[in-house]
């Protein structure tokens, strides 16, 4: 008996093991299952184009900053009931544009092609004060290891920063802009997660935070910087609930390019002691690079919008003022107030609304000033004026030139040396991505124009008539596979990324700028970064 009990204890050891490989395991996760989150039940669905990614839209993180919530810092959304993530939030208020004239697109020689790309960048969805959402991609179906966040910021000059084209069958020598799009949203095409998100082994999160007057107000009688305000929500909201999409708290990366750069900069500074983040990547953009504005300044502001829209100026009693502006429907702002009020880009790159000195969150000097512990990947274009010249066809190559310096060259190269100096982990690259099928001037070569990157790096190049180049789609690997091995380990993550070569710890005195894409190469290409800087300090903008 005892032998037959030995045979049978065998026979079902031997079954089980059987029935254990001959049984698939079981994913933990189905795609776009529903997940609970303090807003609520999201529902998810499979992305398009990428169906093992789980794709989660228009998540609400905050209440909608409307009637008497408008011009305050955002309040946190909690909620239980069902959320449908099918379709993306509106974009936040914002003005339209003048457009490129059709003066630019002779004088520039931009090309048919340029429409494709740049309607890629931009957006023509609904507008709303009801805004403040974010969308998650994630790929945790299986297994239990959680993985690297990036968690992305959108630019768009904190205002709108609109690109219209007017292509060359819509318009005369001097005609308007037949298409405007706003730069300004997580909804933007070229900005979607999902490949990312689908080839990289992280979780992709955007946001939406309140822009122009209505992020960066200037009312004297109310709390400033409301953009940044909403990004620091996102981010709790990140904190809170990230884990249940299959993500890692303790591996949080925020990366931002122009605007959304220097807010991930700003926030760096702002919530030194408590970032929630531990990596930070400013892409054509960082704290000092756009100026400083100061309270003067953004009450001016304040004051030509209310003024022009009838609440009164600068001489009126400030309190009425603000209840006035309570009672305006947001789209007569816009249209009466910030059209008129010369919103958004200049026509040299110039800001009416960006983050404001407050001692708080902006301060007016950063040259002493402690940001947070963590990893720092700081970067810019060889060409960042390429795209603005759109706007501004007659300004002279000379202009230009110091515009790229002192505007993004320069704070980078200051940014990078000062997180050196500070014991963070740094790196530091310039990008000189140049593609015939992102071109938007041939007279003279757009080159590595500003935003022109980010297709390539999410993988959201445009279909058109003009195809990838094969170092294209080897470069848009190389960045995917190098921001999120930074995200993974931001300590020594792209240290290690030796698929392409190491690419060192950024010295200001040695060979360690990755020169990416430099002469379309596609592996790590080191240079001194006195290359590049070697004028900054007689333009006014010293490094050190």
């Amino acid at each position: 008996m005892r032998a037959q009990g030995a045979i049978n204890n065998v026979l079902r050891t031997v079954v089980i093991a059987s029935l254990a490989v001959a049984s698939p395991v079981l994913p933990r996760w189905t795609i776009g299952e529903t997940v609970e989150t303090t807003s609520g039940r999201v529902n998810g669905h499979a992305a398009s184009d990428a169906d093992q990614v789980s794709e989660y839209l228009g998540i609400p993180y905050a209440q909608p900053p409307v009637g008497t919530l408008r011009f305050q810092p955002p309040v946190k959304y909690t909620g239980s009931a069902a959320i449908n993530g099918s379709s993306f939030g509106h974009q936040c208020m914002q003005p339209p544009s003048s457009g490129v004239s059709g003066d630019a697109i002779q004088k520039l020689g931009v090309p048919a092609s340029a429409a494709v790309v740049l309607q890629a960048l931009s957006d023509t969805g609904s507008q709303s004060e009801d805004c403040l959402t974010l969308n998650v991609w994630t790929k945790p179906q299986t297994g239990d290891a959680k993985k690297a966040v990036l968690v992305w910021i959108h630019g768009g000059a904190f205002s709108t920063g609109k690109i219209s084209f007017c292509s060359h069958l819509m318009c005369g020598a001097r005609g308007s802009a037949g298409l405007t799009r706003a730069i300004g949203s997580s909804r933007i095409p070229a900005y979607n997660g999902r490949f990312i998100a689908d080839k990289n082994d992280v979780v992709v999160v955007s946001m939406n935070y309140r822009l122009n007057v209505f992020g960066f107000p200037g009312n004297p009688v109310t709390a400033p910087n409301l953009g940044l305000l909403d990004v620091r929500l996102a981010l709790e909201w990140v904190r809170d609930n990230v884990a249940k999409f299959g993500g890692d708290v303790e591996r949080i990366t925020v990366f931002g390019q122009s605007a959304g750069g220097s807010l991930v900069d700003y926030y760096s500074y702002g919530y030194a002691s408590d970032p929630i983040a531990n990596g930070f990547i400013p892409m054509s953009g960082v704290a000092t690079g756009f100026g400083v504005f100061t309270n003067e300044t953004v009450n001016a502001k304040w004051f030509d919008i209310s003024s022009n829209i009838g609440c009164g100026d600068s001489a009126a009693d400030h309190k009425a003022v603000s209840e006035c502006m309570l009672k305006k429907p947001a789209d007569e702002i816009i249209s009466k107030g910030l059209s008129a009020s010369d919103a958004g880009l200049g026509s040299a790159g110039g800001l009416s609304f960006a983050p404001t000195v407050d001692d708080a969150l902006i301060f007016a000097d950063y040259s002493d000033r402690e940001s947070a512990k963590g990893g720092y990947l700081i970067g810019n274009l060889e060409n960042e004026a390429g795209l603005f010249k759109l706007s501004s066809p007659d300004t002279n190559a000379t202009y230009w030139l110091g515009f790229n310096l002192v505007a993004f060259t320069c704070p980078a190269a200051r940014r990078a040396a000062r997180a050196v100096a500070a014991g963070h982990p740094t790196w530091r690259y310039r990008y000189f991505g140049d593609y015939p099928n992102l071109a938007v001037t041939t007279t003279p070569p757009s080159g590595a124009w500003h935003a022109s990157e980010l297709p390539v790096l999410f993988d959201t190049v445009p279909q058109s008539a003009v195809k990838s180049t094969p170092q294209e789609v080897a470069i848009g690997k190389y960045l995917r596979n190098a921001w999120a091995a930074f995200a993974k380990d931001t300590e020594s993550g792209l240290v290690d990324y030796d698929c392409h070569g190491s690419w060192p710890e950024y010295k200001t005195d040695g060979n360690t700028l990755n020169r990416i894409s430099f002469e379309n190469l596609t592996d790590t290409n080191l240079a001194p970064a006195d290359s590049y800087d070697g004028l900054c300090a007689s333009l006014g903008v010293p490094i050190a």
